[in-house]
């Protein structure tokens, strides 16, 4: 590791004709390839190719610290996580209802469908569906009402309405990828919708993505741009772009996303809600089609912290259609409610952590001091190289995208695809096979240079993002634009994870002097997800929430 420096990024933002004579040149034999080697050269990947490494090119597993405790069923680890929240509509409020009676899943569903026709029939609809059947959703909703009357309800997400993005499998729906063309109607639903349904809860529908994934911004130009309920004006982050936007405006307190370089976190922190992406391999990607084998994770976004800790329950685990699940201890929830953090420490490395904007800064400041108050210490750590992890984690997820999509892009079927992931995929594929080895090797050495300063602290804390969300350029509409410096500023605390594999934690620290969101994020240690939901509660119970711009309640008042 070594001092912290970030190169600032020279490529300005391109929307309109320049980015669509951008990506004609890109795409053209002999002028792309030539055009791309000096961004690169310019943007300081010849750098990247220069650091050396002892790394190995194969991925380091990761191993548990300790033995994991006696599994337990998911329904009973899910309850564990139940919590008040006074005045928010979190699973404890829907699971409460319910069980007095004083509504059932069936008003609820059809409450959101009201909602949701006058929310996305206004001047600045929120964008957050590709595809709902309402049928269907009455009638999963009539068959929980039914258990819950008989008093056989699976578990405490029972009733609770939530959302699938897009990149999931839901049986009967196409999996689309936020694409115009990928049609092919799902026959099975994946792990996670399973056993979401198997828990009893009610799935809305499939949401609003970022095409294929590939930014983090969440305009698609497709199925449109989702707006951020705290402002329509502004972007709800992406890739997971509806599943951050209706659990922030109402529609569901818990929601499914997926995170290959923090399209789980970023639109959590820009929509002020919680977003978790676990260890890789804890949660299944069976029925998720491959988009990026290494760095993708399937994980939750929430209200709270409690949320997020009972979908992560009902979803994680051991499950025989993956093979990357197969190594992990059982997870638990030990130690959720236990705020006395005497005993732990926290590490920061203050150049980085102070890289953003003042009020994302103060905000996670306070954040700590919360953990602080409550009786960890802090301990500075040192930061990894920015640029060999930028590009690492680039060279990987952006060469396996390029591969995964191949089928499609062949022959002219790129040009299907809108044009920033047009942009993204060239990048994808100038890179050499000795690029992605190198950047493997970064990978692994990074790794283990990780689990050396975990050695010492507990979780490391920064903010999630480096600004709040920044406006929609509606010039740039539908089409959308490729805009590196806001890319940069949203991912700037994210690619650790997502390169190593460790689980973090996004959760709101607070707003800034508009009433923006701001958040905070932990990075914890392969498998330790219980301890970050826990540090997670300390920071949760000081924090101030407001309701944003555009929401509504599913409950009677």
């Amino acid at each position: 590791m070594t001092g912290y420096f970030r190169r600032p990024v020279s490529v300005p933002a391109m929307s309109g004709a320049p980015l669509r004579a951008f990506v004609a040149a890109l795409e053209t034999p002999g002028v792309g390839p030539a055009l791309l080697t000096k961004i690169l050269k310019d943007s300081g990947f010849e750098d990247f190719r220069a650091t050396p490494t002892h790394g190995s090119p194969v991925q380091l597993p990761l191993e548990p610290r300790e033995p994991g405790p006696a599994p337990e069923s998911p329904e009973a680890l899910a309850a564990q996580a139940l919590a008040p929240a006074p005045g928010l509509e979190t699973v404890a409020a829907f699971h409460d209802a319910y069980r007095g009676g004083s509504v059932d899943p069936v008003h609820v569903v059809r409450t959101l469908h009201a909602h949701l026709e006058r929310m996305e029939s206004g001047a600045r609809p929120l964008g957050l569906f590709i595809a709902r059947d309402e049928a269907q959703v009455v009638a999963a909703a009539e068959d929980s009402a039914r258990r819950l009357r008989a008093g056989t309800a699976r578990s405490v997400l029972e009733g609770v309405p939530v959302l699938l993005k897009d990149e999931l499998d839901l049986e009967g729906f196409p999996t689309t990828l936020g694409t115009s063309f990928l049609t092919q109607v799902a026959t099975a639903d994946s792990t996670v919708a399973a056993r979401l349904k198997r828990a009893g809860a009610v799935i809305l529908g499939k949401g609003n993505m970022n095409e294929i994934g590939i930014n983090p911004i969440g305009l698609n130009p497709h199925h449109g741009a989702c707006r951020n309920p705290f402002d329509p004006s502004r972007i709800t982050g992406g890739s997971s772009s509806a599943s951050a936007a209706a659990v922030a405006a109402g529609l569901c307190p818990i929601s499914i996303g997926a995170d290959g370089g923090g399209s789980v976190r970023i639109p959590a922190a820009l929509c002020g809600v919680v977003g978790l992406k676990a260890t890789w391999g804890r949660i299944s990607e069976a029925g998720v089609p491959p988009l990026c084998w290494n760095p993708g994770h399937v994980g939750p976004l929430g209200l709270t912290v409690s949320d997020v800790a009972a979908t992560y329950a009902a979803i994680a685990g051991r499950d025989e259609a993956d093979p990357a699940t197969w190594r992990q201890p059982a997870p638990h929830l030990r130690e959720l409610g236990n705020g006395d953090l005497r005993g732990l420490t926290l590490g920061v490395c203050w150049p980085a952590f102070e890289d953003a904007e003042p009020d994302v800064v103060k905000n996670a400041k306070a954040a700590l001091r919360a953990l602080t108050d409550a009786g960890a210490v802090v301990k500075d750590v040192p930061p990894p190289d920015l640029n060999t992890v930028l590009w690492s984690h680039a060279i990987i997820i952006l060469s396996e995208m390029a591969t995964a999509m191949l089928p499609h892009t062949q022959g002219g079927g790129g040009k299907r695809l809108g044009l920033d992931s047009r942009t993204n995929l060239a990048i994808g594929r100038h890179f050499r096979s000795t690029d992605l080895v190198h950047a493997m090797r970064h990978r692994h050495q990074l790794t283990r240079e990780l689990l050396a300063t975990f050695a010492g602290v507990d979780a490391i804390v920064s903010p999630t993002t480096a600004c709040v969300a920044p406006p929609i350029p509606e010039h740039a509409l539908p089409e959308g634009e490729s805009n590196l410096p806001v890319v940069d500023a949203l991912m700037r605390f994210i690619r650790v994870g997502n390169l190593t594999g460790f689980p973090a934690l996004a959760l709101p620290s607070g707003f800034d002097a508009r009433g923006l969101p701001t958040s905070v994020h932990l990075l914890g240690r392969p498998w330790e997800e219980h301890l970050l939901l826990r540090l997670g509660k300390v920071i949760e119970a000081r924090v101030e929430r407001r309701a944003p711009q555009v929401h509504v309640r599913a409950l009677p008042t």
